[in-house]
């Protein structure tokens, strides 16, 4: 009997190290997962702490703001007291917000314009606000038209770069009309484009908008301060006056080219929507509007602010009007008493139509005329002495505010010599004499009002009253960046605001966060604590 072989195989050996494998397999999975969750949570840590401190410097800018608020709520002695907005270290630079030994916890905020001569070049950086009223106004422009013809077109022309089919085209976009001027573009030019659009008619609501026009290019725009911190840095300065020229005009084109410095900035540098100047005297009280219809009150006004002698003279004025005659007159004090109650129809255009006026009281039954002498002479000397005075306290209208005039304390030459009826000589007088940045009390005052180009001899009347309608001596909106930054070179925000001081309270009425084009100038420029310095 044979016996079965049994054909199985032997169960083979146990291996005894495989759940070692596994484990140890396990465990460095479980620590790479720890790992990366790690170096997840401490990169969101780390963003977190980032975001957090990129918020903090928003809000130290947002301090800067109201510290530019409050320095503007001062009277104009107030603000010449703490050194005044032009340059103004201990005011504007590296204010303290967040204070710490550690200089990683130190947070300031310094508020910065753009530093320029008289061509309008960049030269450096300064530590205060930019007046707005030392760039043109573009929404007035159709305003200038109205006033003298041509104006508009003038006061463009004179931007470095400017040619007349650009200008005219930037005139027929803000003006209510869709007839094209002799250069210029309307409806029929937009709609031919691919896409077609139409020109906005009405003032613009941002700078910007000009890129629209015809002619009108990046590159002319906004120049060669790609960052717009008022100082060509050495990456701006490779090919800077070729991007944008494409699309623009070839005259525009190639008048960028040879204009140095003028073009840093580009246009936006020159231009604004926002210049105003307040209506009040220097106490901030309203100037008396000398067209005001009820002369009881005019007089008692005039006679309480100013002499009797002047408001005697102002309400014959209006009574009668100016008297261009020969005839010899007598002085004010020999006129009787007044006759409130006649009607004063004869409007001033301008104050200065006191200067070296006489008036003709007309004849009673059986009086003769009187000719009434001059009570505001026009002698430089005299009028030195009154008319500060009277430019102070007495207006033709009774509006709160005047906008888009320019400031001949700090306009540009190449503003200046578009204004109309200002010549070379002119302008040349004005940047001689000028002091963009005033050392005294009496040194602002001196300068206060625009007439300070007739009590200096630079304009004779007749030029002053032609000019008048055009230019300021200072506006109340201001322009200034605004960067809040930690001390360590980390977060950093920048922002670019304009303030209108020209109503009872200062407001903000332009905020571009402009922190994407970066902190635009190094530590050292803005500033550091005091504490650290050591």
């Amino acid at each position: 009997m044979k016996t079965k072989r049994n054909n199985r195989k032997p169960p083979p050996p146990p291996r005894r190290g495989l759940v070692l494998v596994v484990v140890l397999v396990v465990v460095a999975l479980l620590s790479l997962v720890a790992y990366t969750f790690a170096g997840l949570m401490s990169t969101h840590y780390g963003a977190a702490k980032q975001g957090g401190r990129q918020l903090q410097t928003r809000m130290l800018v947002e301090s800067g703001i109201e510290a530019v608020r409050l320095y503007l709520m001062q009277t104009e002695a107030g603000r010449t007291d703490v050194g005044g907005h032009f340059n103004n270290v201990d005011y504007f630079q590296a204010i303290p917000v967040l204070i710490h030994q550690d200089v990683a916890q130190c947070a300031n905020f310094t508020v910065l314009a753009p530093n320029l001569d008289d061509e309008g070049n960049l030269s450096g950086v300064r530590y205060g606000l930019e007046d707005e009223s030392a760039r043109l106004n573009i929404n007035a422009l159709v305003v200038a038209d109205q006033i003298q013809e041509n104006a508009g077109r003038d006061l463009l022309m004179r931007l470095p770069g400017m040619t007349e089919d650009v200008a005219d085209a930037i005139l027929d976009w803000i003006d209510e009309d869709d007839e094209a001027r002799d250069y210029g573009a309307e409806s029929s030019y937009y709609q031919g484009l691919r896409p077609p659009y139409t020109p906005k008619n009405g003032p613009l609501d941002t700078v910007e908008e000009l890129l629209l026009v015809r002619g009108v290019t990046p590159q002319l725009l906004f120049g060669t301060d790609t960052n717009r911190n008022g100082m060509v840095d050495p990456h701006e300065t490779s090919g800077a006056a070729q991007p944008g020229m494409a699309t623009g005009t070839m005259g525009a084109a190639q008048a960028y080219s040879g204009l140095a410095g003028s073009m840093d900035r580009g246009w936006s540098g020159y231009l604004t929507l926002y210049s105003a100047e307040k209506n009040l005297t220097s106490e901030g009280l309203p100037r008396i509007d000398l067209n005001q219809d009820d002369l009881q009150t005019l007089y008692e006004s005039l006679a309480t602010a100013l002499n009797d002698d002047w408001a005697r003279f102002i309400i014959l004025y209006r009574q009668n009007g100016p008297y261009d005659g020969d005839e010899s007159g007598v002085d004010i004090t020999s006129v009787g008493d007044l006759d409130l109650t006649k009607e004063g129809g004869n409007k001033f255009t301008q104050v200065l139509d006191l200067i070296g006026a006489q008036v003709q009281i007309a004849a009673g039954e059986g009086e003769d005329a009187t000719v009434i002498t001059p009570v505001f002479p026009d002698t430089v000397a005299e009028m030195a002495l009154y008319m500060p005075v009277l430019m102070d306290a007495v207006a033709v209208n009774a509006s709160p505010t005047i906008p888009g005039r320019i400031s001949i304390n700090h306009a540009p030459r190449a503003i200046l010599e578009g204004i109309p009826g200002m010549d070379e000589t002119m302008v040349g007088e004005i940047l001689n004499q000028r002091s963009f940045e005033s050392t005294s009390e009496a040194d602002a005052a001196l300068r206060q009002h625009e007439t300070w180009l007739l009590t200096s001899g630079i304009v004779t009347l007749d030029q002053m009253k032609q000019l008048v309608p055009f230019i300021c001596a200072d506006g109340d909106v201001f322009r200034a960046q605004i960067v809040g930054y930690y001390e360590d070179g980390g977060a950093a925000s920048r922002v670019e605001v304009v303030f209108d001081a020209a109503g009872a309270v200062p407001r903000v009425v332009s905020l571009r966060d402009i922190s994407h084009l970066g902190r635009g100038y190094p530590l050292d420029m803005l500033g550091v604590q005091l504490i650290n310095s050591y």
